[in-house]
């Protein structure tokens, strides 16, 4: 059976067992939970003055960010519901106006770029790490001086410290990417004047309205704290899906000489953990099947992953899957053992 006649006889599957189906409900009240543990977190925090509570508060009112994040992947993917607009207005509200991350600036680059191409170097920026960290042979390769022996001695323990600003990072980059649209008449559309506005009412509802009764140093803390906390799940959620070894790197030559499957398969890693770790990761610990049906609701991937696992094994596709600590293992491993690019030339690497 060819791959595009095992992938039909998949999708019908799919109706039979109703995996086709948006399941609206179930995603939304998973939605309201994580917003109100990420409210109630914030409650704690300013209800007490025991440093242990203010901690126990940072940490719980991050954790239910993170999951408002990881349900609002599911809407930019248009997986919640069949109607496009709730759809969309899921993702306004939950990227831009609740964690402060731009809803047109992840569609560019998570949906429009890195989706079709996963882990190839040029196209999907989630797989460029420079200037400041080097993952792959060539990125090595190409440094010289103090900057190769950084990349090669020094990077791999400093990487952690600097996942410190990985949530401000993807917060100004939103930000300089909406206002770059908004700056050119033939760029800009209405979707880049309602991100803008979720972004600031981000602001507004997360600083200044808190500013009416509580002190700045207090608001600052709790922002800066959690924003801290966000960069390290963050990593610890979408990292292990690409950067372990195991997920493949390849150039665009390659992508266009590979069948779209293999591409995505091959780029690709999941991982395991318990229910717990699945209600925060909202289907991202499933990132082979997401890959393969990206538009499906985030609740049928358990289901999903045994008929997705059984066609890779038919079709002789990879299937990568490991514990989600191991799969963090390897995704910082990469920055001691550099990756090799599939279609690049290892003499020529060598050579730069």
């Amino acid at each position: 059976m060819s791959t595009l006649e095992a992938v039909s006889e998949l999708r019908r599957e799919f109706v039979r067992r109703g995996w086709n189906k948006k399941a609206t409900g179930r995603i939304l009240f998973e939605l309201l939970i994580h917003a109100a543990i990420a409210l109630a977190g914030m409650i704690v925090f300013f209800a007490f003055h025991h440093p242990a509570l203010k901690a126990m508060g940072i940490l719980i009112s991050a954790f239910g960010c993170m999951g408002v994040g990881t349900n609002t992947h599911t809407s930019t993917h248009y997986g919640t519901s069949d109607k496009r607009w709730v759809n969309e207005f899921l993702s306004y509200l939950g990227y831009p106006m609740f964690v402060g991350l731009s809803a047109t600036y992840w569609w560019h680059k998570h949906v429009t770029l890195h989706h079709p191409s996963p882990n190839v170097v040029g196209v999907d920026s989630d797989a460029d790490l420079l200037p400041w960290f080097a993952i792959t042979e060539s990125e090595v390769g190409a440094s010289s001086g103090f900057r190769r022996f950084y990349h090669k001695h020094l990077q791999f323990w400093l990487f952690p410290l600097a996942l410190a600003v990985n949530c401000f990072s993807i917060q100004m980059a939103g930000w300089v990417y909406v206002i770059g649209k908004l700056r050119h008449p033939r760029e800009r559309k209405l979707s880049h004047w309602i991100d803008a506005g979720a972004l600031v009412m981000h602001l507004v509802l997360w600083v200044g309205i808190p500013l009416l009764f509580l002190p700045l140093p207090a608001v600052a803390a709790f922002y800066l704290l959690r924003n801290v906390l966000l960069g390290y799940a963050m990593y610890a959620i979408l990292a292990p899906g690409h950067f372990p070894a195991d997920a493949q790197r390849t150039t665009e030559e390659v992508r266009h000489g590979t069948d779209f499957y293999e591409v995505q398969t091959e780029g690709t890693v999941s991982f395991r953990t318990g229910w717990l770790g699945r209600f925060l990761c909202s289907g991202l610990d499933y990132q082979v099947e997401h890959h393969l049906f990206p538009n499906i609701s985030h609740v049928h991937y358990p289901e999903v992953s045994k008929a997705v696992q059984a066609f890779c094994a038919q079709q002789g596709l990879s299937y990568h899957s490991y514990s989600w600590g191991v799969a963090l293992w390897k995704s910082w491993q990469v920055l001691r053992v550099p990756q090799h690019v599939v279609g690049e030339v290892r003499s020529v690497v060598r050579a730069a």
